[in-house]
């Protein structure tokens, strides 16, 4: 697997991952993306300032998606729990998705192993990693945690009124330790 920077020409893959992902949660009956969240200007400010990126399978084919996107992410400035590391040098992974069509493959564990990989080689100055997932994305949660990240707290209503998050962080010095998939 690799990862590769999303450009405009990406904008309708993107889109289309994004929704299936959105359909797979509603399958699960998780709250999660059910609104306007992601939308088209979302992915097209991720692409704008270079923070969305395709998960290609070894052959080539778009498998997921996802955004890391620059500090400061001020979706976390009502958290309702403490930060491991205080600082201005962190990335906060959005909009994490795998198409179903790879779905049970690893692929979401692999996107991790590589994005870990990215920021440790190519964003030295990163110095935590936070990510949030709705309470009942328990796949997520799954995969948040089997790759090192620890639960530092919730956030409520960040998306809509009755939504609770939980949020995870895992600081960069402990990427090098993280879970291979």
């Amino acid at each position: 697997m690799k990862m590769k920077k999303a450009t405009m020409a990406d904008l309708d893959t993107i889109l289309t991952i994004l929704r299936n992902g959105r359909d797979q949660l509603a399958e699960r009956g998780v709250d999660q993306w059910q609104g306007d969240y992601p939308n088209v200007e979302h992915i097209e400010e991720d692409i704008k300032h270079g923070y969305a990126y395709l998960a290609q399978s070894n052959d080539g084919q778009t498998v997921g998606t996802l955004a890391i996107v620059d500090a400061p992410d001020h979706f976390y400035d009502d958290l309702n729990g403490k930060w491991l590391m205080e600082t201005e040098d962190y990335v906060v992974v959005h909009r994490v998705a795998i198409h179903s069509d790879h779905a049970g493959k690893g692929y979401a564990s692999k996107l991790f192993i590589h994005m870990l990989d990215y920021l440790e080689e190519q964003r030295p100055e990163v110095k935590s990693i936070r990510i949030s997932t709705n309470e009942n994305n328990q796949v997520m949660q799954h995969v948040i945690t089997k790759n090192g990240f620890t639960k530092v707290g919730t956030l409520h209503g960040a998306y809509r009124p009755q939504e609770l998050s939980y949020v995870y962080e895992l600081l960069v010095p402990s990427v090098s330790g993280h879970l291979q998939a």
